[in-house]
């Protein structure tokens, strides 16, 4: 893409979304999908195939939404499970510290004691609610050295530290039960949406499973027509630009955009080289490899590979970048899909993307309108 493309007028698109010069194609893939999904049930009231397989595709996609949901909570989980160990460990450290200022002050009770010199034992120590509580009992206070009073000030400003510690470990511990009780919940969607998309698939027949699979190559031809055309329009944008610049007299030679440009493409092409490299491997809800990935998985790998941390979820990874139109898409963006930002793919040019599509799939290249137009939700330049 031409590091000098210029802005269009404000109208002529929305960031991320369809372009007017794909209107006509939009509204033939809508109406044809429509009429795949308003399929009327048969005639014994058993309902159609059309309706069985949009009622599978939803439960992929609520499968997947649930899946970004368990992405979400289980992040959150492991970070809070390891902020309660350090906050166990310390207060663990500081008890046992409490321990022997409190032996050291017993000992000094009981010399106190032997001396004569107070005539509560070391049992009223021990026996008291706080090394304060004593010393004020026996107004010992007032012949303690410096290096006692020292002693004795450390451990009361330990024993409030401490307090404190327990408190908010307590509270995490809360937090994390709350968090744990999520992820379970989430992942118990996931489990329930895959066992029903499932069952409803066991029950078609083999002919059922044929022509089912014709509808699904008919979507794909569709969704790889519209890739073709988005490549045409991107490629005659980006001639007439350059034209244009080469009838201006302009240059991009050293100048900083074309810098960036190619600093971005640089590290596009190694994500690109890992999303390629794990075409074959297996759909898995909450994978993030090596073996398996779900969708915001393997994303995040990709751009790993590049050098770019991206944050686990799409719900994260869409905010992690410049948006972009859908015509500027270069290679190594991101695509967003459907209105809760629940799944997502890198672009690789001419429409096309690699993602790791659903459950019982495989990474894989395919059009981004795989699912129609209109689920498109946004575009992203992570770098």
């Amino acid at each position: 893409m031409a590091s000098h493309r210029k802005s269009r007028p404000a109208g002529t698109r929305v960031a991320g979304i369809r372009t007017p010069a794909l209107a006509t194609a939009a509204l033939t893939s809508v109406a044809l999908l429509s009429q795949t999904a308003n399929a009327a049930p048969s005639a014994d009231g058993n309902p159609s195939l059309e309706e069985v397989e949009k009622k599978v595709d939803d439960l992929y996609r609520q499968a997947e939404s649930a899946t970004e949901k368990y992405n979400a909570a289980k992040e959150k989980t492991s970070k809070q499970r390891k902020r309660v160990d350090g906050l166990l460990d310390d207060v663990a450290k500081r008890a046992q510290k409490l321990n022997e200022q409190r032996e050291r002050l017993g000992s000094f009770a009981a010399a106190e004691y032997r001396t004569g010199a107070a005539a509560p034992d070391t049992a009223t120590f021990l026996l008291a609610d706080s090394p304060q509580d004593y010393f004020d009992q026996t107004q010992l206070m007032s012949r303690l050295t410096s290096r006692q009073k020292s002693e004795v000030d450390d451990y009361f400003s330990e024993q409030s530290a401490t307090m404190k510690k327990r408190q908010e470990a307590s509270e995490n511990l809360q937090s994390l039960t709350e968090s744990q009780n999520d992820l379970q919940t989430a992942k118990s969607t996931v489990q329930k949406k895959l066992s029903d998309a499932r069952e409803l698939l066991s029950k078609l027949t083999a002919q059922e499973k044929a022509r089912l699979a014709e509808i699904e190559k008919k979507k794909q031809e569709e969704a790889a027509r519209k890739a073709a055309e988005l490549a045409q329009q991107q490629a005659a944008e980006q001639k007439a630009e350059e034209q244009a610049a080469q009838q201006s007299g302009s240059s991009t030679s050293g100048s900083g955009s074309t810098s960036t440009d190619s600093s971005y493409a640089t590290k596009a092409a190694k994500a690109l080289a890992f999303a390629r490299s794990q075409i074959g491997k297996p759909y898995v809800w909450g994978a993030t490899g090596p073996d398996s990935y779900d969708c915001s998985g393997l994303t995040q790998a990709a751009w790993k590979a590049a050098g770019v941390s991206l944050p686990r979820t799409t719900y994260d990874q869409v905010n992690a970048g410049t948006t972009v139109s859908l015509a500027d898409a270069q290679p190594g963006d991101l695509i967003f899909f459907y209105d809760d930002i629940s799944h997502v793919g890198i672009y690789i040019g001419n429409g096309m993307m690699i993602h790791a599509p659903k459950p019982g799939a495989y990474v894989r290249e395919e059009s981004i309108y795989y699912g129609g137009e209109s689920i498109i939700h946004s575009v992203v330049r992570p770098a």
